[in-house]
């Protein structure tokens, strides 16, 4: 009954004391052993936040192209590499190295397998190439190469779609009148 203020013994007490419902068989059980009373949350709900997350912050100020890899991949197995920069800086600290130090440390080792990465990629499209098959997919694509192979269709598609040129022509016809109206009363 979580729609309801107050709790369920005091609701029915004040209906019973008050006649308007007949004593239910549980309700004496009830006052002798009532149930447990949890406080109410204060509506605020606090924010998660783990130990690594200012490294996080941190590792995407210094890399901002590695952004569109999620900070916390739900589905996914491997952790992104913000998370892993993040935990090469803990495990440093609690080793005693300085914090400065862990970060250099960690940004190293985060470009060289980036570097090993682009390297294998590399070799792979050779491979390929040499076989004549289709290389497979970038590991480290350019995120705005990805956004503009999403619009590319919306791109071709003012060339070629009749409603689109229409719309196009209508505004075009539009600025050219507005234009004419302003060079006729001098307001430019």
């Amino acid at each position: 009954m979580s729609y309801m203020r107050g709790d369920l013994l005091t609701k029915t007490r004040k209906l019973v004391k008050g006649l308007a419902k007949p004593a239910p068989t549980w309700l004496k059980a009830m006052e002798e052993a009532p149930p447990a009373t949890f406080p109410r949350v204060d509506g605020k709900i606090k924010k998660i936040e783990l130990p690594e997350d200012v490294y996080v912050k941190k590792f995407f100020k210094k890399h901002p192209d590695s952004l569109y890899h999620d900070a916390i991949k739900i589905s996914g197995f491997d952790p992104p590499p913000a998370r892993v920069f993040a935990w090469r800086i803990l495990e440093l600290k609690e080793q005693g190295v300085s914090e400065d130090y862990a970060m250099a440390v960690a940004d190293f080792e985060y470009r060289k397998e980036k570097k090993a990465k682009k390297k294998a990629y590399k070799e792979l499209k050779e491979i390929a190439r040499s076989e004549g098959k289709e290389p497979p997919p970038n590991p480290y694509p350019s995120a705005i190469k990805e956004i503009q192979a999403e619009e590319k269709k919306y791109v071709m598609d003012r060339f070629y779609n009749p409603k689109v040129i229409e719309i196009a022509n209508k505004m075009k016809e539009e600025r050219d009148m507005l234009l004419q109206d302003r060079a006729a009363s001098g307001q430019w």
